[in-house]
């Protein structure tokens, strides 16, 4: 529209329409991200150590109410779509296919896998890493939009974490069968003896 002496005035970036678009984005990703925790959460109970050392009874309740609360949770559906130019696209599907590659090799390999995913997290991370950084795929998330860079990150995060929780529940599950195992043969003995 036009203002004094015929000029066009610039819509401004710091006006209360462009804040509260923002603020809306903001807290739409902050629901995305609280549904994945929620999701995450009800997942982990229903795979606890915890779920085998209760009733039948009680188990399959809160297996029931677990089921439940996931189906609630997935009903809620946000979506914040965010602007890519062609190459930020490409950066993000390359970005992507590289993480669902070693996602694909977790039951071959998890000790493997893990150390990968680690690479790559290191790569998204702006802090000093422990370990190592693959450069390439350092690359590639530079590339994506800085909201994709953030998703990249948490898809990784979450990834680690539920290795982290498998590799717990395997060493549990191992250690009850050793411990069962050791039962076993103490009994056997006595019989003996």
């Amino acid at each position: 529209r036009g203002g004094r002496g015929g000029r066009t005035r610039l819509p401004c970036t710091d006006c209360v329409p462009a804040r509260r678009v923002e603020a809306l984005r903001e807290a739409a990703t902050a629901v995305e991200q609280e549904k994945e925790v929620l999701l995450e959460m009800i997942h982990s109970i229903q795979n606890s150590q915890d779920m085998r050392q209760i009733s039948d009874g009680e188990r399959e309740e809160l297996n029931l109410t677990a089921n439940r609360l996931m189906g609630r949770t997935l009903t809620v559906e946000v979506s914040v779509e965010t602007i890519r130019s062609p190459q930020q696209q490409e950066s993000l599907k390359h970005a992507t296919r590289i993480i669902d590659e070693v996602v694909s090799k977790f039951l071959d390999d998890l000790g493997n896998a893990r150390s990968h995913l680690m690479s790559l997290y290191s790569a998204c991370s702006s802090e000093v890493p422990a370990g190592p950084v693959d450069q390439k795929f350092q690359s590639i998330v530079i590339g994506c939009a800085l909201e994709d860079q953030k998703k990249i990150k948490r898809r990784l995060e979450t990834l680690l974490r539920n290795i982290e929780n498998a590799d717990k529940a395997i060493k549990l599950l191992e250690h009850s069968k050793g411990a069962a195992s050791k039962t076993l043969q103490q009994n056997a003995e006595a019989r003996f003896n």
